[in-house]
């Protein structure tokens, strides 16, 4: 054998038996890397859909207590609130559950206090089994604060 058609043989990639493997090897590769992507982008959207929810209700529900005539009328509210938001995002959340109201002033209405709001919440991992609850975290906390002034120049409960 010639030296130039030992190396020509080299540079081609050896025997004909590896021809067609390239492929392979980057597909196989190429599945092992997209699926991890793909479900690390499905679990940050829901992550991001939920706080965006989360930020969104805390703050209406804010809103909707510190204009409310009294105060069980506006946890009434502010629990719809809360449940639609989640309900745009496409999460299932018991607004009473997750809604949390802490008042500077009592009672709570009291012209010029501030009424403070949070919304906890978890969100379940796409695709994660009920049977890994007990061992892993399966779940993610989405926490949101808000904090809402009660008008001035309302009148006094």
């Amino acid at each position: 054998m010639s030296l130039a058609r030992w190396v020509r043989r080299r540079l081609d990639g050896g025997t004909n038996a590896e021809r067609g493997s390239a492929v392979v090897e980057f597909l196989g590769i190429s599945l092992l890397l997209l699926v991890p992507l793909v479900y690390l982008i499905v679990t940050l959207g829901r992550i991001q859909a939920a706080s965006f929810a989360a930020e969104g209700s805390a703050r209406e529900a804010g809103r909707l207590i510190a204009q409310a005539q009294t105060m069980e009328e506006g946890l009434a509210y502010a629990s719809i609130a809360v449940e639609l938001a989640f309900a745009d995002q496409g999460f299932t959340v018991d607004g009473e559950d997750a809604l949390h109201v802490t008042c500077q002033a009592d009672p709570c209405l009291t012209p010029g206090a501030f009424v403070h709001i949070t919304v906890d919440t978890g969100v379940a991992l796409p695709g994660a089994p009920a049977f890994m609850r007990p061992v892993l975290p399966v779940e993610v906390a989405i926490s949101a604060d808000a904090m809402t002034a009660v008008g001035d120049f309302r009148e006094a409960p």
